[in-house]
């Protein structure tokens, strides 16, 4: 295949830099899975705005604390200056956000000083992607590929100029394009407790390894506070930091409180992880009793169904909730017009690091940062636009990709693990 620009994942990141390239240009969008099975889809708090400009100051501040001030100030500052112009763009799209009358009604997360959060009930992501997603499949110019698996690069002298890949037959071949865009998400599945996807394995990151593309604290591994407990196999479900926001408190088996839960994710996450230890148990409880029943089941129906189907009533009692691993703040080291060191190569949203969320992602920041930087790369993109003079007929030897999968996940949990010790 020859397209003009190949975008690898559709979620968010993904889909909003396609939609902000021009029609004039042939566009192709691969997924490993279902466009609808992206992590995107799974984000329950909500995205962040900047409320006015006496918002400012706090919400940079808010970002930089959460992240151990190890964040890139730049990239924070063109993130929130961009905030209110995502968002009128998401609301041309169709996305809901929640409303008091003509105004927008905000939430507040853990680590945040003031709520400068939109939301649509407990499913924002879900909400905002299946509109870029629907939009997307309305324009000509573009092309979405399901059930598609990315194996490798096709590279010439640090050239990018498209990938190699198998559809769910295991039929190989190449895709040829003048500009590719990493936005293959997270690294979940290489871990076995994660609100991620089981297919989410850092495929991006394996390849980037392979050839030398710069990495960036590709250690920096967000563990959330609050999943829902079960011996059940699979992702596990995450109650939202939202709902600790409006007022659900944290206890330990004795019924006592024994953490402020509104400090950042990792302290929050920390301090569930030495209760458990301390009290030899594999949970602690979460008590939204402070929550009025009617605002449970309106702002948070979503989590309201799902512990219900697993035998919690919110309403009435506390659930169990775990730590799991849960966002990705390293990445493909990216600049702030998302270029990564590779020429026609460039990565957004989870799979990227341009440095926002530092060393802990504040809650609520994620979809906003995919967002911001995926228009940036679209712009960038176009601005340096030069058509590539690769051959279109890129052969494939499928030979050399058999057993693929198991060496990109030991290749890059090696890498994370060699990361880590070099910080200790």
């Amino acid at each position: 295949m020859k397209t003009d620009i190949l975008i690898v994942g559709c979620g968010v990141a993904g889909l909003y830099c396609a939609l902000n390239l021009p029609e004039d240009k042939n566009i192709t969008i691969v997924t490993k899975n279902i466009a609808r099975r992206s992590d995107s889809f799974l984000a329950q708090g909500g995205i962040c705005v900047l409320r006015d400009e006496e918002d400012y100051k706090a919400f940079f501040e808010d970002t930089m604390k959460a992240g151990h001030y190890e964040n890139n100030p730049e990239s924070v500052e063109i993130m929130i200056q961009s905030s209110q112009d995502v968002i009128a763009d998401l609301v041309s799209f169709g996305v809901r956000f929640e409303k008091n009358g003509k105004s927008f009604t905000y939430t507040r997360e853990g680590a945040h000083s003031r709520p400068r959060i939109l939301f649509h009930e407990d499913e924002t992501g879900k909400e905002i992607t299946s509109h870029l997603l629907e939009t997307a499949k309305t324009k000509k110019h573009i092309t979405l590929i399901e059930n598609f698996t990315m194996v490798d690069l096709i590279c010439y002298n640090n050239h990018c100029n498209g990938i190699v890949g198998h559809d769910e037959n295991g039929n190989y071949f190449s895709i040829v394009a003048d500009y590719t865009v990493l936005a293959t998400g997270g690294i979940g599945g290489l871990f076995k407790h994660s609100t991620n996807y089981r297919h989410l394995t850092g495929d991006a990151l394996a390849l980037a390894l392979k050839y030398d593309i710069k990495l960036s604290h590709i250690d920096y591994i967000q563990i959330h506070p609050t999943t829902l407990y079960t011996k059940k196999h699979g992702r596990e479900f995450l109650i939202s930091e939202s709902v600790r926001g409006e007022g659900a408190i944290l206890l330990n088996s004795k019924g006592e409180r024994f953490v402020n839960e509104l400090l950042p994710r990792d302290i929050v996450a920390n301090a569930i992880s030495e209760e458990m230890k301390k009290e030899g148990c594999e949970h602690v409880w979460l008590s939204l009793a402070p929550i009025p029943e009617e605002e449970i089941k309106s702002h948070f129906p979503n989590i309201y169904q799902k512990c219900l189907d697993e035998g919690y009533d919110v309403t009435k009692e506390p659930i169990p909730v775990v730590p799991s691993q849960h966002y990705f703040m390293g990445g493909i080291d990216v600049n702030s017009n998302s270029k990564t060191s590779m020429e026609r190569l460039y990565a957004v949203g989870e799979t990227a690091c341009n440095g926002v969320h530092g060393r802990n992602r504040l809650a609520s920041n994620s979809l906003l940062e995919s967002l911001v930087f995926a228009k940036r790369a679209a712009g960038h993109i176009m601005a340096n636009y030069l058509p590539s003079q690769t051959q279109d007929d890129y052969l494939v030897d499928a030979a050399r990709y058999e057993g693929y999968e198991e060496k990109y996940k030991d290749l890059v949990l090696a890498a994370i693990e060699k990361e880590k010790k070099s910080h200790e």
